[in-house]
């Protein structure tokens, strides 16, 4: 028994779900204990399928990136039969890091502690000295770097698993999967991501990120100024208060959730939809788009690819967000109020220039760590990490929205039950815990 469920009682019961009176609760110590964090660490990211990156980072024969996941440094290379490989990022003789850049191309990476070398599979090359070694070591690949347990491809989106028994990555996806392939669909010669990363952190507990993505709640009341700022823009208006069409959320399985709407803000990403913020100029270019992909995928499909806008959050930490440009982000844990972010910007293969600024733009102006989303995030979540101080006598977060509609809205809080009966499922180690509900 940990500390925590001597103070708290057991770990199901950090969560309230009773659907009978519609409330929904969590308790606040779970954003706040190292002991939560270190059963995360072992129950969750040691056992779920993590984002590692995009088959566009790796387009060619040598290419790599290297970057953490789940706290431990990786590599995805993609060797000269044009495979892909996850490795461990760590030397099998004394466990330095083989690789200290953060992508490039190179058929071989050497350690530079003792200068033992790699080729992009991870088969063990050669070191300075091998004579002082018996004749067969090195023998059965005891010498190659270790690959990572499992590793699969959806739709160009390559995922991790550190647990070999896990069960393939669209069944883990379950409904997530027809959102990325919705994603997938936009550009007609594929996607990539765009080069460059933002990086930054936020002195708050992982899970209020993946909470925030998908709150349409907390939009007027937060971004205040970047609604004020598109009404004197382009004279566009904004409605979160719940009253008016602005979208509905859904349940995907497995944790996974997303919040959605065809065509019905009054914003749009920059590539198949006109918004006025980007001039008459534009129009004939994006026009022609939307037609192109109507054409291509039927005009039942092309009007979600070309006209949706969704946030989606694939359990535990990834978060696919399609309405301020394309953006898929990744966080994870270093303390429990404290973690680090990545984002990048996904894009179709081939736009035009005109196109690419446009969806740039956007990428930085709401999203990005200097833009005018992301600081005001940014603040509330470091606000609640500090009201967290007070859980001994505060103890319970609501998340109650909603419970009671047959058809829940951006603004209800579906999308974060969701979340939270996965995460009490797989933290507690009681898979009868139910997954579904209102």
């Amino acid at each position: 028994m940990t500390t925590l469920e001597h103070r708290c009682g057991s770990l199901a019961e950090l969560i309230i779900d009773d659907r009978q009176a519609a409330r929904f609760k969590v308790n606040r110590h779970v954003f706040a204990e190292e002991d939560i964090l270190a059963l995360e660490r072992e129950r969750i990211f040691s056992r779920c399928w993590l984002y590692l990156g995009h088959v566009s980072e790796v387009p060619a024969a040598g290419s790599f990136v290297a970057r953490r996941v789940g706290g431990r440094p990786l590599i995805l290379t993609r060797d000269r039969d044009g495979a892909l490989n996850a490795l461990y990022n760590t030397c099998p003789h004394r466990g330095a890091l083989v690789c200290r850049e953060r992508a490039g191309n190179r058929r071989a990476f050497q350690c530079g502690y003792h200068a033992w070398a790699f080729d992009e599979t991870g088969r063990f090359l050669g070191m300075p000295g091998r004579e002082a070694l018996p004749p067969n070591a090195g023998d059965g690949g005891q010498f190659d770097l270790v690959r990572v347990e499992r590793m699969e491809e959806f739709r160009g989106f390559v995922f991790v698993c550190f647990d070999r028994n896990a069960q393939p990555l669209v069944d883990y996806l379950a409904g997530a999967a027809e959102y990325l392939a919705y994603v997938a669909d936009q550009g007609e010669n594929g996607m990539e991501i765009v080069e460059g990363t933002q990086d930054y952190s936020i002195a708050a507990n992982w899970k209020l990120l993946q909470e925030n993505s998908v709150d349409g709640y907390h939009g007027q009341p937060t971004h205040v100024t970047y609604f004020d700022y598109l009404r004197s823009r382009d004279g566009t208006t904004t409605n979160f208060g719940g009253s008016g069409p602005m979208g509905w959320v859904k349940n995907l399985g497995n944790g996974h959730a997303v919040s959605e709407s065809i065509g019905l803000l009054p914003w749009g990403r920059p590539y198949a939809r006109w918004a006025p913020g980007w001039g008459e100029e534009a129009k004939p270019e994006v026009e022609e788009l939307n037609r192109r992909i109507m054409a291509r995928l039927g005009p039942e499909r092309g009007n979600v690819v070309a006209n949706g806008d969704r946030n989606l959050i694939i359990f535990p930490n990834l978060v696919v967000n399609d309405i301020m440009a394309t953006t898929v982000r990744t966080f994870y844990p270093v303390r429990p109020d404290y973690m680090e972010v990545s984002a990048w910007s996904l894009a179709p293969v081939g736009e035009s220039i005109p196109s690419r600024d446009r969806r740039m733009r956007n990428f930085v102006e709401f999203l990005g760590p200097a833009g005018f989303a992301s600081p005001d995030d940014v603040e509330m979540l470091e606000l609640c990490q500090r009201g967290y101080a007070n859980r001994a006598a505060a103890p319970w977060n609501d998340i109650s929205r909603g419970m009671l509609s047959n058809a829940p809205k951006k603004t209800d809080e579906l999308q974060m039950r969701t979340f939270w009966r996965r995460w009490r499922q797989l933290v507690s180690g009681d898979s009868s815990l139910e997954l579904a509900g209102p």
